[in-house]
């Protein structure tokens, strides 16, 4: 087994994967998971991803069979995020996810990231239980759109990673997680969320200004008052395009 950067070849066997593991990995109607594959995995979207240098997406590979991928992308100075990361169900007793995992790990660390979440979606019992084997606890949830209709997402971080900073916003104290972040045009978006146990989210703290900013338009769209920050998607569905 051979864990690798994709390359545009590969565009019809991640889609193909990525359709046969939220079959069997996620309670979604079949028709939901077509839609989530056109969304996300369209060939032009993955031409789009393969040529950002800010994101990662790595495939396992199987006697020149694409059995696994991970799509990670990184978010802020020293942080990134592993956004999904899929196996075709016949490879899953192989420790494909495991490596597939370690080396997106490992090639992040390279860039410089030092921090690493990971999202799961909140009904897929077998991603959870993964990070959790990781050593990872979940630290917020947060929401992702699947052909339209939103889904809880849950976010893991590794234990020591877990740091809130307390802020006051108009005489309430919310919490600023610096280590888990958007990406912002100017510089990353740190989600703030409304108490330490980082379960709700709050809104977004501008890293560019220090300001906070909880308004988000229903396209997932953020943008600083103060300094006109931007957030960039960091997701592939149309919520964050």
């Amino acid at each position: 087994m051979e864990v690798r950067t994709a390359r545009p070849g590969d565009r019809p066997s991640i889609r193909d994967v990525a359709r046969r593991s939220m079959q069997a990995s996620y309670s979604l109607d079949p028709k939901t998971i077509v839609g989530a594959i056109e969304e996300w995995y369209d060939e032009s979207r993955l031409m789009d991803v393969l040529e950002d240098d800010g994101k990662l997406l790595l495939v396992a590979e199987h006697r020149d069979q694409v059995v696994g991928f991970a799509d990670s992308v990184v978010t802020g100075e020293g942080t990134a995020e592993l956004l999904w990361l899929h196996v075709d169900p016949d490879y899953r007793s192989e420790d494909y996810g495991q490596q597939l995992f370690e080396a997106t790990r490992d090639r992040l660390a390279e860039r410089g990231a030092a921090t690493l979440r990971g999202r799961v979606l909140a009904d897929n019992a077998d991603g959870n239980a993964f990070y959790e084997r990781q050593g990872f606890v979940k630290v917020g949830e947060t929401e992702v759109e699947i052909d339209g209709t939103p889904h809880v997402e849950n976010v893991y971080a590794e234990d020591e990673q877990v740091r809130l900073e307390p802020v006051e916003d108009d005489g309430r104290t919310v919490y600023v997680d610096h280590e888990d972040q958007e990406r912002g045009s100017v510089a990353p978006f740190d989600v703030v969320y409304t108490s330490e146990d980082g379960e709700d989210l709050y809104g977004y703290w501008c890293s560019n200004c220090e300001s906070l900013s909880n308004a988000m338009d229903p396209m997932g769209r953020i943008q600083c008052d103060a300094c006109g920050n931007a957030r960039k998607p960091t997701r592939w569905d149309s919520a964050y395009m």
